[in-house]
C-alpha cells in the first residue's frame, strides 16, 4: 500500500492455507451473484451458494482484515439483512455471532446466502477510523462501482480454497477492468459480466472498477499494463496519463531486470471529488497483478502525474515483495484472524525504497531531487517513535502503540533499506546492493515457498557480510536510532539548512494542521514544527485555531475539500481565513503564494575521496 495525504495509514498477502474442518458435498464452484443493475437504497444484493454440505452446522464469514492494510476494518459491519436459505427458499435461523461472523445451525440444508452491502466510501466522514479509499467500496448506482471484493463476497468456514464464479449483472454502458478472469463462455450479454477463480484469494486479490470506458492499454516487454481512470468531471482521461505511466513502468523494468513476476497488470484510478459522502484517503492498494488508486481529481496534471509514478511505482514494486519474497504469516493468511509478519521492513520498505532508487537509476528524477526525498522521509520519520524496534511493531501492527506507527513503514523503513544498501554496496567496493539482495531471496524463495519469519535476518547475513547482522541487531531488531550522517559520509554527503518547496496544509504526507476532536472537530496549526511560508505569512502560531477560510466555517469535514481545492492554487489565488488565538480572533486576507519550507538538506561534501565517490555512484547509478 501507499499512502498520500490525508490518509497517513501495506503488504500484498495471501492465503494459499489448505482447507480443513468444514466439508462442501460436492466440488462444484462457490457461485456468487452480484446484482449492479437494481441497487437499492444505495446498497448491493449479493447471493453466495457454495453447493451441499456435509456439516450441520456451518459459518460465512466476511473478512477482518483485508490484506494488505494491516489493520481491522471489519467490513461485515457494511453487511445488511443476512438470510441464510434452503433449498424451498425458507430461511434457516442464523445467529451473528460478531461483526464478521454468521452462523448456521442447519448446515446440510442451506442452499444459499443472500444480503446487501453498503458501500465505505459513504461512511468516512462519520468515523475516526475510516476504511482506507483503495481498500474501500463504491456503489454510486448507474455510473461507478468500485469493487475491492472482500467488501462484498465472503467464505464459508475453511472453504478458501475452492473455485469461485461470480456473475455480475451491470449496467450496458459500464464496463469492467479486472486482472480476474473472464469466463470464456463467449458471451455477448452486455448487462452481466462472468468471471472466474480458483481459490477465494483470487476474489479478493482481483478488485474490479466499473465505470464508462476510459482506458489505455500498452506493452513494457512483456507486460501488458491496462490504465483505467474514472474522473467523474472528466477532468483527466486514460489517454492523458499513458504516456508518464509507459515510461515510469519501463523504467521499472529496467531496473529490475530478469525478476518477472506478471504478465499483465491493470491499474484503476478513481479520482475523487472530495464532496461529502465521497473518498476522501488518499495513495494505493497493491495486489498480485494490479492496483487500485484514489486521488483528489482537483490536482494538477503536473502533481497528478507525479503522485501516480510515487504510488503506482510503490506498487508495483511489490511484485519483488512480498509477491516473490514473503513469510508464512504471508503465505497463510488469515483474514480473520491473522498472525503478522515481523518484516515491515522489507515489505513496505524496501518496496519504497525501490520507488524512489529506481527515479535517480533510471533518469527519472536527478540527485537534488532522490536527496530531497531521502531527507524528507528524515524529517517523516521524527513523527513516530525512532526507538521502537521494527520488527517488534510488525508483529504487533494491529494493537498500540504499534499500531500508530504503522505508517513509518514508508519513511523509516525505506531508510533501512538506505543505509542497508549503503551498508552493502561499501561491504562489496560497490558491487552489491539491496536489489541484488532482493533478487537472490527470490531464486531462494519465490511465490510459492515462504520463509521463516524468525530465520530471514540469519539467511540474509549467510548470504552477505557478518557485518551486516551487527546492523540488524541495533536497528531493526533493535531500538538504536540510525544515524543516517555516518551513511552519508560514505558515500561524500553532508547536511546543511534549505529552502524548499512544500504544499500549503502538508509537506509530502505531514500536515501542518490536525484536528481537536473533543472540540467539535475543530482545525488547528500543530505546535513544535516549523511551519512553512504560507502559514508564517498568515501570522499563524502553533496552537491557532483555523476558524474560517473564504467564509467556510473550518472543522474536519469542510477542510478536506478545501485542501482538495489548494492542489490547484497558484501563488495568485486570494484567500480570506480567521484565527483563533486565546480569545482574539486575528483576520487575515492575502495571495496564498508559493509555499516554501526552511530544511535540512543533502548536499554534497567537497574534496572527497575516489572510494566515496565509487561509492556514491554504485549506489545512484546502480
Amino acid at each position: 500500500m501507499r499512502l498520500l495525504v490525508l490518509s497517513l495509514v501495506g503488504m500484498l498477502v495471501y492465503g494459499c492455507g489448505s482447507s480443513k474442518g468444514l466439508v462442501s458435498a460436492d466440488k462444484a464452484p462457490v457461485a456468487v451473484a452480484i446484482d449492479l443493475i437494481n441497487v437499492k437504497d444505495d446498497k448491493v444484493m449479493v447471493e453466495v451458494n457454495p453447493g451441499a454440505f456435509t456439516a450441520e452446522r456451518v459459518s460465512f464469514y466476511i473478512p477482518k482484515t483485508v490484506p494488505g492494510t494491516y489493520s481491522a476494518d471489519n467490513y461485515g459491519k457494511y453487511v445488511e439483512g443476512f438470510r441464510a436459505l434452503d433449498y424451498n427458499g425458507k430461511e434457516l435461523p442464523v445467529s451473528k455471532i460478531d461483526d464478521n461472523t454468521w452462523g448456521i445451525s442447519n448446515g446440510k440444508a442451506l442452499d444459499k446466502v443472500v444480503y446487501y452491502v453498503n458501500d465505505t466510501y459513504d461512511t468516512e466522514e462519520e468515523t475516526n477510523d475510516p476504511v482506507f479509499s483503495p481498500s474501500g467500496t463504491n456503489i454510486l448506482a448507474g455510473e461507478n462501482f468500485m469493487l475491492n471484493l472482500h467488501g462484498f463476497v465472503g467464505y464459508f468456514g475453511d472453504l478458501k480454497e475452492v473455485p469461485y464464479e461470480l456473475k455480475i449483472s451491470k449496467p450496458a454502458k459500464l464496463v469492467a477492468t479486472t486482472s480476474m478472469t473472464k469466463k470464456p463462455d463467449g458471451q455477448t450479454d452486455t448487462t452481466s459480466d462472468t468471471f472466474v477463480a480458483e481459490r477465494y484469494f483470487e476474489v479478493i486479490d482481483n478488485p474490479i472498477l466499473y465505470a464508462e470506458p476510459n482506458i489505455e492499454s500498452f506493452k513494457i516487454n512483456d507486460i501488458t499494463v491496462t490504465l483505467s481512470v474514472y474522473s467523474p468531471n472528466g477532468t483527466y482521461t486514460a489517454s492523458s496519463l499513458r504516456d508518464p505511466m509507459e515510461k515510469m513502468m519501463a523504467a521499472q523494468k529496467a531496473f529490475l531486470g530478469d525478476i518477472d513476476g506478471t504478465q499483465k497488470y491493470n491499474i484503476m484510478l478513481y479520482l475523487s471529488t472530495m464532496e461529502p459522502n465521497d473518498a476522501t484517503g488518499f495513495g494505493a492498494l497493491e495486489h498480485h497483478t494490479s492496483t487500485v488508486v484514489v486521488l483528489p481529481e482537483a490536482m494538477t496534471k503536473e502533481r497528478l502525474e507525479q503522485a501516480m509514478v510515487d504510488v503506482v511505482s510503490h506498487e508495483f514494486f511489490h511484485i519483488v515483495t512480498p509477491l516473490n519474497v514473503h513469510s508464512e504469516e504471508v503465505q497463510y493468511f488469515d483474514f480473520n484472524d491473522p498472525k503478522m509478519s515481523q518484516h515491515l521492513w522489507m515489505y513496505e520498505g524496501t518496496t519504497e525504497y525501490f520507488a524512489n532508487l529506481f527515479q535517480i537509476q533510471q533518469g527519472l528524477i536527478d540527485e537534488d531531487e532522490f536527496y530531497q526525498r531521502i531527507m524528507d522521509k528524515i524529517s517523516n520519520a521524527k513523527s513516530y517513535d525512532d526507538t521502537m524496534s521494527f520488527t517488534e511493531m510488525s508483529k504487533n501492527i494491529l494493537s498500540e502503540p504499534y499500531e500508530e506507527n504503522y505508517a513509518n513503514v514508508y519513511e523509516k523503513g525505506a531508510l533501512i533499506n538506505m543505509a542497508l544498501d549503503i551498508t552493502l554496496r561499501e561491504l562489496s567496493n560497490g558491487e552489491r546492493g539491496v536489489l541484488w539482495l532482493m533478487k537472490e531471496l527470490s531464486k531462494k524463495y519465490g511465490n510459492n515457498t515462504p520463509f521463516d519469519d524468525d530465520k530471514l535476518i540469519n539467511e540474509i547475513v549467510k548470504m552477505t557480510y557478518p557485518e551486516v547482522q551487527a546492523f540488524f541487531d541495533a536497528h531493526v531488531i533493535g531500538n538504536t536510532p540510525i544515524d543516517y550522517n555516518l551513511y552519508f559520509n560514505k558515500v561524500g554527503l553532508t547536511t546543511a539548512k534549505e529552502k524548499e518547496q512544500s504544499g500549503y496544509f502538508l509537506n509530502g504526507e505531514v500536515p501542518f494542521i490536525d484536528v481537536d476532536q473533543a472540540n467539535d472537530n475543530a482545525v488547528f496549526v500543530r505546535k513544535g514544527i516549523e511551519l512553512n511560508s504560507f502559514l508564517t505569512d498568515l501570522g499563524a502560531q502553533g496552537g491557532d485555531v483555523i476558524k474560517s477560510i473564504n467564509g467556510t466555517a473550518i472543522n474536519l469535514e469542510t477542510i478536506r475539500p478545501i485542501i482538495g481545492q489548494s492542489f490547484g492554487w497558484t501563488p495568485e489565488t486570494e484567500i480570506n481565513v480567521i484565527l483563533q488565538r486565546g480569545e482574539e480572533e486575528i483576520a487575515v486576507s492575502k495571495a496564498v503564494g508559493a509555499p516554501t519550507l526552511n530544511v535540512e538538506a543533502i548536499i554534497p561534501e567537497e574534496n572527497i575521496s575516489e572510494r566515496q565517490s565509487q561509492l556514491r555512484e554504485a549506489w545512484l547509478k546502480g
